[in-house]
């Protein structure tokens, strides 16, 4: 059983000795006793994960490879939030085509949201016992297949059922894409990686208006052909360019450790690592499995079908985890959603074509965010606090980031509602997009990374939540967001959006990087671990 472990050794607060020690500990023997490897470090801090000397440990492949593996979990990212967006434009067909309301048609946005958060719960599991690769490819198929089925849908329950199964097919993308990432990358690059992982979700957010109000000028059943398409196109380069990256870590450090020092801890840099051969060990693993493997990967302990549902579950204990996930969620990131459903109706005087133009601000100040304020920026600051610290990492260091992201997304959803009802230029409402796209950015890669930091054994489980937690807030936002419009006019249903945003948000991000080591210690750790670490020795 995955509890066999030693939790004493994991990464916890209680015991931040064992983070930055001297010993690097293997779980999950069936005796419970531990295997001591030599600890490998960096600029004086511990490495996570620990690599080995096998070549076909993700961690050892080229720079090349790794990244054309990014490129392809961003793209399917990427088409997680854009087959939501990209119809908006074409509401004014869809709702003479068959015969729905603007309310009505609003749902169109959010079922796709409802099978992205239902999905995670089915597929995460599935990943940690089959792989990656198998359910990015089933997955990517089924998205493939519901566009062609919303493309042709002959009534409204048909087009939503298509569009429910889209988002159903493309949700690997979030909690196995993040553990792709996790398989590829050590801890002192998560930041950037997730950074660039983030934008790709919010980017397919923002572009997809954009893009399908141009393919509007041909029809608008070639919006869902388009995404067809670039499905298909994702699909073919799984299938050539997405080796299997889940590895049996644990099993793997015992017999191809990265150096046979004896010393306990070693430098990475300066360390002579051990001869690199890969049949060293006869195990299948990586690029050595079957091209489609539908057996179990070995080397490692399973987690059966229903474990992530169990697991979500179990995770809102960990209050560090659910805390942060869900003020930020449906304090902050869901009025994101509220301006994207809403813009077809606040410049109602532009045709498709010119509000798909107007998105250019949340995309600039996506970009921006990005480049300047997110991923990278994050990762100095954890590096530059830890050697404060004594090499010590802690997670709360990342949240630094969040009160100016709170901040300028407030001040962005005041002035847009503003600039609506009072009928400013369209370069107001540019700005407006351009700072609440910027703080969402950095918030969104700031606590994606803060989760992770806080529970690395167990970051499938907390993306799962966080994934189905966020997608969820989306669902829901387009049921309630209409009527308050109605009722309150733009200026006040926005103002109030972003009073909500920084009144709640700022002095909940205070209490969690003050008490955030605490509310860890408390909630002690969870009972189980990722497969890549739970092997049987």
């Amino acid at each position: 059983m995955a509890e066999s472990f030693n939790e004493k050794q994991m990464t916890t607060p209680e015991n931040e000795k064992d983070i930055n020690g001297t010993k690097s500990p293997v779980f999950g023997q069936d005796d419970g006793a531990d295997v001591e490897v030599a600890v490998l470090e960096r600029d004086g801090m511990k490495l996570h994960p620990q690599p080995t000397s096998d070549p076909l440990d993700p961690l050892n492949w080229t720079r090349v490879r790794k990244h054309s593996i990014l490129a392809i979990v961003m793209s399917l990212y990427f088409m997680f939030t854009y087959l939501t967006t990209t119809t908006v434009p074409s509401f004014p067909e869809l709702q003479a085509q068959y015969d729905a309301s603007l309310g009505r048609v609003n749902w169109t946005v959010a079922i796709p949201a409802l099978g992205l958060a239902f999905g995670p719960l089915f597929w995460s599991s599935l990943a940690d016992r089959y792989g990656r690769r198998l359910i990015f490819i089933i997955g990517t198929i089924i998205a493939f297949v519901a566009t062609i089925g919303a493309a042709k849908a002959p009534s409204f329950d048909s087009y939503m059922a298509a569009r429910f199964f889209q988002g159903f097919g493309v949700s690997p993308a979030a909690t196995v894409g993040l553990a792709i990432i996790n398989d590829l990358f050590f801890e002192y690059e998560r930041g950037q990686k997730i950074g660039l992982w983030v934008l790709a979700i919010d980017m397919g957010l923002l572009v997809g208006p954009l893009i399908g109000g141009f393919i509007d000028l041909v029809d608008h059943y070639w919006i869902n052909w388009l995404t067809a398409i670039i499905f298909a196109a994702i699909l073919v380069a799984e299938i050539a360019f997405l080796p299997e990256t889940l590895y049996p870590r644990n099993y793997m450090l015992v017999r191809m450790p990265y150096t046979d020092s004896s010393v306990g801890v070693a430098d990475l840099e300066k360390v002579a690592p051990r001869p690199r051969d890969a049949k060293e060990v006869d195990l299948p693993r990586t690029k050595k499995l079957p091209f489609i493997n539908v057996r179990g990967v070995p080397g490692m302990r399973h987690p059966k079908p229903w474990d992530s549902l169990l697991r979500f579950i179990q995770t809102w204990k960990f209050a560090a985890v659910s805390f942060s996930v869900c003020i930020y969620s449906v304090v902050w990131y869901w009025w994101i959603v509220s301006v994207i459903t809403f813009i077809p109706s606040a410049y109602v005087q532009y045709s498709p074509q010119i509000q798909g133009l107007l998105f250019l601000g949340l995309i600039l100040g996506t970009l921006f965010s990005e480049i300047f304020c997110s991923g990278r920026l994050s990762d100095w600051l954890m590096v530059k606090m830890a050697k404060r610290n004594g090499g010590q990492r802690m997670p709360e260091m990342r949240l630094w980031l969040v009160y100016p992201a709170v901040t300028v997304s407030a001040i962005g959803l005041i002035i847009w509602g503003i600039s609506i009802d009072q009928q400013y230029h369209w370069i107001v409402g540019q700005i407006a997009f351009f700072l609440l796209a910027a703080g969402i950015q950095m918030g969104n890669t700031i606590i994606a990374a803060y989760i992770v930091d806080c529970y690395p054994l167990q970051s499938m489980a907390v993306i799962t939540f966080y994934a189905v937690i966020l997608n969820l807030s989306a669902f829901v936002n387009p049921f309630f967001i209409a009527p308050w419009v109605t009722a309150s006019g733009y200026t006040w249903t926005f103002a109030a959006q972003g009073i909500i945003t920084f009144v709640v948000s700022l002095p909940a991000f205070a209490v969690l990087q003050r008490f955030g080591p605490t509310l860890r210690a408390k909630s002690g750790q969870p009972g189980w671990v990722n497969p890549e670490y739970d092997s049987i020795i």
